[in-house]
């Protein structure tokens, strides 16, 4: 008679759940975790087989669908915020028979908010936790609200205030978004704090589990804990995981384990028959199936399955670096930096004040960086050292805690007291707003590299060239100067390959929390 498997510890003394503990990398950045995982849920739903125990399975049901509820409440308090105000803004003082009708539309637009978003599919639990897809429903349901509005009104010639339309409509989608960006970093921290976590076995060959899993444990944004491991017959078990069986037993290993999900990497063994038959396994219990392609670091926008003969063809589009959408960002770019100059006129004043009363020297801080298509322009910050600081740069090379491509240094002495405060808020980058108004950087972007830094690029690292260089970018909000260079560059590889508005949006909201929480500034 066959024996269930047994998980049993690694045999490895080269690899160690210790190899896996979180690093102090910062926030996760904004594509679903990690990038190249496709989803894959249960068609049929019964009632619990032996793979999932019920009192799990409820408290993952239970913890998503309270999310959903507060979304929808959210949504409703936004909605009916934004209603109220754009009436008073335009019509103030008592309800007449003109205004009666905007009471009732004002009464009306939550639920109307609600019915768009749910047509988008903004409350689908496949497009909400991670990732900027959520975002994209939201916007494309008040664009879609708005432009109906528009031509209903035009079409029954109703005498419509644009006004109200122009502060309700868009004013309650922006408040949305920043709504829903609120409410997924609460949950966030606590899946920090291992609540709201799913439990995953992953499937595949060591080294790939040990790769996946070491990024998974690298921040718990994504929701997804490693519990365990199948591995092909013959392994010798070295991924710092407890071994649930083969390829064969893994609907056991998620009884066992209690997990609710199973993550099957790419190896030749689990073709897509055997791909079928562990989906028909896995559906009897309502368990989450995520196959990993291996595309590298693709986000879902950019992936569409396509059917061919029968058979599902994964389809990859052209990264978006020309087009409408990026005349869009230009629009922005340049509106946004001329309206961060007017309003931030004032501190700029102060700074620069600051600066010549803490140390002798220019205000302003002139360097030579590459932009877009290798093309060099002067970057413009704040003074943060003294005058002779690259005179003293040889120094304390050998005290370099970089990664030999940029100098970082902790405590670099070069820095003047002023200085480290105005690094340690950002405060020394606004300077590059100008930057921004000219045309050579753009608000959200990879990190403007130095032409020295950019002689010793490899192949694959020029791609961060293709676009402009930012003031912020996912290197910003995920840990600043506390990255290593590898994972710097793929997250800026990241970002021009999956770039959209709303990860431009989501990226300028974190960079307030990066900023303010001031880790990796240095």
């Amino acid at each position: 008679m066959e024996q269930r498997p047994r998980p049993y510890p690694s045999r490895s003394r080269r690899t160690s759940a210790v190899d896996f503990a979180p690093t102090p990398a910062g926030p996760a950045p904004f594509s679903p975790a990690p990038a190249g995982l496709i989803a894959v849920r249960p068609q049929h739903k019964g009632r619990t087989h032996i793979g999932l125990p019920p009192r799990q399975l409820d408290r993952r049901k239970g913890w998503e669908q309270r999310y959903q509820l507060k979304l929808l409440g959210l949504d409703l308090a936004v909605g009916a915020a934004a209603g109220i105000l754009a009436y008073l803004l335009r019509f103030g003082g008592p309800v007449t028979a003109f205004t009666r009708t905007y009471v009732i539309l004002s009464l009306a637009l939550p639920f109307v908010f609600v019915a768009a978003h749910a047509l988008t599919r903004a409350y689908d639990k496949r497009f909400l936790f991670v990732g900027t897809d959520e975002y994209d429903r939201v916007i494309r349901g008040g664009l879609w609200l708005i432009a109906t509005v528009s031509i209903v009104s035009y079409a029954l010639e109703l005498p419509t205030a644009r006004s109200y339309v122009l502060v309700a409509m868009p004013g309650a989608t922006a408040a949305m978004v920043v709504a829903r960006f609120l409410l997924r970093h609460r949950l966030h921290v606590r899946r920090s704090r291992g609540e709201c976590l799913r439990r995953v076995i992953v499937v595949g060959h060591e080294l790939a589990i040990i790769a996946l899993t070491r990024q998974l444990c690298r921040e718990r944004f994504h929701g997804l804990e490693v519990v365990g491991a199948c591995v092909p017959k013959g392994s010798d078990g070295r991924v710092g995981l407890p071994i649930y069986g083969t390829f064969d037993d893994v609907a056991e290993a998620v009884s066992i384990a209690g997990a609710d999900t199973a993550i099957v990497l790419s190896c030749p063994e689990l073709d897509g028959h055997a791909l079928r038959r562990l989906a028909w396994q896995l559906e009897r219990d309502e368990v989450d199936l995520i196959v990993a392609s291996a595309l590298i670091d693709v986000a879902g926008d950019r992936t569409t399955i396509r059917p061919v003969d029968g058979l599902p063809m994964l389809h990859v589009e052209h990264p978006r670096l020309s087009g409408g959408s990026r005349i869009i960002k230009e629009l922005v770019d340049r509106i946004g930096s001329a309206a961060l100059i007017a309003l931030s006129a004032p501190i700029l004043v102060l700074i620069a004040l600051a600066i010549v009363i803490d140390s002798r020297g220019p205000v302003f801080f002139r360097q030579t960086r590459v932009g877009r298509d290798g093309k060099e322009f002067v970057i413009f910050k704040f003074r943060t050292m003294y005058s002779d600081a690259e005179a003293r740069l040889n120094e304390i090379r050998h005290l370099d805690e970089g990664n030999g491509v940029m100098f970082k240094m902790r405590n670099d002495p070069r820095v003047t007291p002023m200085g480290r405060w105005l690094r340690r808020y950002s405060l020394d980058e606004l300077p590059q707003l100008f930057n921004v108004l000219a045309g050579q950087m753009s608000l959200v972007g990879p990190r403007p590299p130095l032409p020295r830094e950019v002689a010793v690029y490899a192949g694959d690292v020029h791609r961060r060239l293709a676009v402009k260089p930012g003031m912020t970018g996912l290197w910003q909000v995920s840990g600043r100067s506390d990255l290593p260079w590898e994972e710097a560059v793929r997250l800026d590889l990241r970002y021009v390959e999956n770039w959209s508005l709303s990860m431009d949006l989501v990226i300028m909201l974190r960079t307030v929390t990066a900023v303010v929480r001031s880790s990796g500034a240095y």
